[in-house]
């Protein structure tokens, strides 16, 4: 049995024993081939009413998507975060990240009302 999680460190990667955060061992999520259409959609589930921008379908790695995030978070001057594979920016940004990511030569799809 691997240790997950330590009071100290926080998650800790099941291959290389370290925080996940300061991962060596290039143990990544596994770019899961998808329809090639990255979703772009708005929910407020879960967060007291605030509204966020969910981008899904990204083919990224783990470290790819927080870089992309990073630029993403910059550029709509709001906060955000990766979980599960999934992009989050702060409010709804929807136009402006459909825009910014069809310059980057993604085929990107609007869904929810």
């Amino acid at each position: 049995m691997s240790l997950v999680y330590s009071t100290g460190r926080g998650r800790i990667c099941p291959d290389c024993g370290q925080p996940v955060d300061a991962c060596r061992c290039g143990s990544k999520r596994p770019v899961v081939p998808g329809d090639g259409i990255v979703r772009i959609s708005r929910e407020t589930r879960g967060r007291k009413g605030k509204g966020v921008t969910l981008i899904t379908g990204l083919p990224l790695n783990d470290i790819e998507l927080k870089l992309l995030a990073k630029e993403l978070k910059i550029q709509c001057g709001s906060g955000g975060t990766v979980k599960d594979g999934t992009i989050e920016i702060q409010g709804d940004q929807r136009e402006q990240l459909g825009q910014i990511l069809k310059e980057r030569g993604w085929t990107v799809k609007q869904v929810g009302g």
